[in-house]
């Protein structure tokens, strides 16, 4: 199961009075699996839907081509767009009429939104099933709600440039890409979560074994150091 919210940047440095392509303001949509932490996709777009579907493209390269996974989001709009361009099939034409040319969604999709309320209405989130069956989506995912607002806040503290009314904003697109790449990889490999440990119950003086996501997940065997990160060479192959 993933956890999936948007969080946006305002970047650019305007040449006269307009923007370019590379400016204004931008959406960042990634996709946390809920069981480990680990983030597994990120997408960065002018829209809350393009980020969108740059996350759910990288998903179907790791391990979801053809189902997306159950989902939790906030309330922003884009995810359920970029679902149904992503993982939405055309239906089969039935022979009469216009052939349909529209994507669909599909049978087995479960995807919930957890919407703020104002403060005056109790403040207490609205829970919107948006594709599945209502009780079966609700009894699956409802108890998770609290990690989406968790990860904004995460991300936040670990990234300036992603803060709301902050000095931090980038001012170039690929800057602003790079530091979020930066932030995801040493999120899963260097930042043991406490919700992750796990009880040691040898002779060791320690209680607790910190554990980081790419650890839950079994990634890797131990917590690595900014220094250890920055000596890796990554090989970039065709297959």
């Amino acid at each position: 199961m993933t956890g999936s919210g948007v969080l946006w940047g305002i970047k650019g440095k305007k040449t006269g009075f307009e923007e370019t392509e590379a400016q204004g303001q931008f959406f960042r949509s990634t996709i946390v699996d809920i069981a480990t932490r680990l983030r597994v996709a990120r997408g960065i777009g002018k829209t809350e839907t393009d980020a969108s579907i740059e996350a759910f493209e990288t998903l179907q390269q790791r391990g979801y081509p053809d189902v997306p996974p159950p989902l939790v989001s906030d309330g922003w709009g884009g995810i359920r767009e970029a679902l149904v361009e992503t993982y939405g099939k055309v239906p089969e034409y039935g022979g009469r009429g216009r052939p349909p040319t529209r994507k669909r969604p599909q049978p087995g999709w479960k995807y919930l939104q957890v919407i703020k309320q104002p403060r005056k209405t109790g403040g207490a989130p609205r829970l919107k099933v948006v594709f599945g069956d209502e009780e079966t989506v609700l009894a699956e995912l409802a108890h998770h709600t609290a990690y989406v607002e968790r990860t904004h806040l995460t991300m936040r503290q670990f990234d300036s440039r992603i803060t709301r009314k902050g000095l931090g904003f980038s001012k170039d697109l690929d800057m602003y890409t790079y530091a979020a790449a930066l932030e995801d990889v040493v999120y899963n490999l260097a930042r043991p979560l406490k919700s992750l440990r796990v009880r040691i119950n040898d002779d060791s003086p320690r209680r607790w074994e910190p554990r980081t996501p790419a650890m839950a997940a079994g990634l890797t065997d131990h917590v690595w150091t900014i220094k250890e990160m920055l000596k890796i060479r990554i090989v970039f192959t065709n297959s």
